[in-house]
């Protein structure tokens, strides 16, 4: 029989057999060879020479500071040191007040009375050498005041309201957001928004048709602006967006209004700055020095030679250590299960697979590819409507293939084979050089057969930032605004949510924002108003993906046929359905060049009248436009594109038409 022990980072028992707590502080080994432990490149004494006191192990299990009705659990992994003691407010930052017991395997645990929700702490850790200074942050710290400031205990309790059940991911739109940018008005105190202040936005978000919004990292960061990815604490919540309080409020809220919540996460490096898990008992390996000059070496948490290497510094997680694994997979389960986010979305995989990101052999991570099937596969035992994505960019259908299968175990990945293309083909200044070719690739691709394996988008914050800009920017960077960026931009719009797939657009793209995304640069709601006609355009588009007018079921579906591919003219059309007939039959035209058809003839699936459900271009969408007439097709022609009979649509230039039956 499994036995359980009670993990506080989880909502439910964990497995002993998946717990590094000290009921069995080496479990985590049970997921790899045991021999990973044994190959770390530092010393393993699995006692301390010597010891200040004779403290006794807490009774309780979890890492970190773990809150009881009659006092807090303080647990940490330090091996290689003679002694641990915790100090605080609680006990006036004595440092030799509360020492905690070494359980084995380097943990080490204590139970102490009177440390509360509120108070401030720090690990001291004494070597050999005496007294590592600074005193050491928790790594599993649940809240610190800043960066590089003191832990916080936390009460992880929350009076959620709000009963929420997942969508089924083939009706799910995703809305990527940026908590320091959705918001107003630059603040000349440079202070980021909040998540109150995204909360106030999800009415909007919901009126607009969103069902999901991505959140970039919310984990605490070194300064209070930054795009997240530069994680210095991974289970706390960034003090300048609201702390951890904030964070569940804005879950709780979202699902209130029917809007699940997916997390980005960052595993594929830490920090590189503020970070608590550097060096932390003192111990690291040689610095190495390659072709770039001499690089650190970051301790127990991390690899310790040219694997450490990552584009966003030395700091890459030692994935071959159970303590180390078992780290990230807690704080996976942690976002799930205790702040009841609906997914997470793993930021660049390939560089945990892979030391360079890429596919030569020489450089790949093993270890790495089963610490992500690892994870995974508990995630989706466990909970497994919770939608795991891969930002992998990669198109490797691997990535999101069943453990069993040998996969990741990804749900879906970002989708290099639809932005890149679609991309391209909206941004290129001559009609002549689109491929629709390429195009007619992007809607049909999919990975082992299943669409929802697959996220779309024309923009992403990778797709407007470093040098890359908004759609409309690259369309015309000398008039974001002109009619080539509307036509254009929103012909994007209309293949994310018509094409096969999870769709997502990125915060602003429904009222034109342009130019560049910046950390410090908040969307500019102005817009809003000023593009009021595009806003309505991406609203009818999501309602039309999700079905709303109960006309175009198809687009939930998993089919597609590509039927039609102009090259020479640059129009593209194509079948979706779910199971076929009147109101789930849909078919979708679309044209990539600047000229206008009275009457361009497609095939159809089917004969009689084809109702138009949306023409974009539609001047109340803009008065840029040029309202080029679409009215019901009567499809009684002949045969063509492989469907039983044809029909005449009319379409203005770089416009979709949508077309259903009652």
């Amino acid at each position: 029989m499994q036995t359980t022990v009670h993990n506080p980072l989880s909502a439910d028992p964990v497995p002993e057999s998946a717990s590094a707590s000290p009921a069995n502080p080496s479990a985590a080994d049970a997921e790899s060879p045991a021999s990973i432990r044994d190959s770390a490149e530092n010393p393993s004494a699995d006692t301390p020479s010597a010891a200040t006191s004779s403290p006794q192990p807490s009774p309780h299990g979890g890492m970190g500071a773990v809150l009881h009705a009659d006092g807090t659990t303080f647990r940490v992994w330090a091996p290689d040191v003679r002694s641990v003691s915790v100090a605080g407010t609680f006990n006036g930052w004595n440092a030799d007040a509360h020492p905690l017991a070494h359980e084995g395997h380097g943990y080490w645990s204590a139970h102490v009375a009177g440390a509360a929700e509120g108070d401030r702490y720090r690990f001291v850790l004494r070597t050999d050498g005496g007294v590592l200074e600074p005193w050491r942050q928790d790594p599993y710290a649940r809240d610190v005041d800043h960066s590089n400031g003191d832990c916080v205990i936390v009460d992880p309790a929350y009076r959620w309201t709000a009963e929420f059940r997942m969508p089924g991911w083939y009706e799910l739109v995703i809305y990527e957001l940026h908590v320091g940018t959705f918001n107003d008005v630059a603040d000349p105190l440079n202070e980021p928004g909040t998540l109150r202040s995204a909360i106030d936005r999800l009415d909007y978000l919901r009126d607009l048709g969103i069902n999901c919004i991505e959140i970039m990292p919310a984990s605490e960061f070194a300064t209070d602006v930054s795009l997240g990815y530069n994680p210095a604490h991974i289970f706390a919540v960034e003090q300048a967006y609201g702390g951890p309080a904030g964070l569940k409020q804005l879950v709780d809220e979202a699902h209130a209004r029917g809007i699940a919540v997916i997390l980005d996460v960052v595993y594929n490096h830490l920090g590189p700055s503020d970070l608590a898990t550097w060096r932390f008992n003192g111990w690291a390996q040689p610095d190495w020095t390659d072709l770039k000059g001499r690089h650190e070496a970051g301790g127990i948490y991390f690899y310790g030679d040219w694997r450490a290497s990552t584009p966003w510094g030395d700091t890459r997680p030692d994935y071959r250590r159970g303590e180390v694994r078992q780290f990230l997979r807690d704080n996976a389960l942690a976002w799930l299960q205790e702040y009841r986010f609906d997914g997470l979305r793993w930021d660049m995989t390939p560089y945990i697979r892979n030391v360079k990101g890429g596919s030569h052999p020489g450089d790949d991570l093993p270890e790495g590819w089963d610490f992500a099937r690892w994870v995974n596969a508990e995630v989706n035992a466990r909970q497994p409507w919770k939608l795991l994505i891969a930002e992998d960019l990669q198109t490797d259908a691997a990535v999101t293939r069943h453990p069993d299968q040998g996969g990741a175990g990804f749900d879906s990945q970002w989708d290099a084979q639809f932005v890149h293309p679609v991309r391209r083909a909206l941004i290129t200044p001559d009609d002549a050089a689109r491929d629709m070719g390429q195009v007619a690739h992007a809607i049909a691709f999919r990975y082992d057969g299943d669409p929802m394996k697959r996220v779309i988008y024309t923009e992403s914050h990778d797709e407007v930032m470093n040098g890359r800009a908004r759609v409309p920017h690259d369309i015309n960077p000398s008039d974001p605004a002109s009619r080539e960026s509307q036509k254009r931009s929103t012909l994007g719009a209309a293949l994310v949510f018509t094409s096969p797939g999870i769709p997502m657009i990125f915060m602003g793209q429904e009222f034109l924002e342009d130019e560049f995304f910046q950390e410090k640069v908040p969307l500019d709601w102005s817009r809003l108003q000023r593009f009021e006609g595009i806003h309505a355009l991406y609203r009818d588009l999501v309602r039309l993906r999700r079905n709303g007018w109960d006309t175009t079921r198809g687009l939930r579906g998993p089919h597609v046929d590509v039927h039609h591919t102009n090259h020479g003219d640059k129009l593209i059309a194509f079948h979706r359905w779910q199971h076929g007939g009147p109101r789930d039959d849909v078919i979708v035209l679309a044209n990539f060049s600047n000229r206008a058809w009275d009457g361009y003839t497609i095939g159809f699936p089917r004969l009689g009248e084809w109702k138009v459900r949306l023409n974009s271009d539609w001047q109340g969408y803009s008065g840029a436009f040029g309202n080029h007439p679409s009215h019901t097709v009567h499809a009684d022609g002949p045969p063509a594109d492989g469907k039983p009979c044809s029909g005449a649509v009319g379409i203005g230039a770089y416009t979709a038409i949508i077309l259903s039956q009652d």
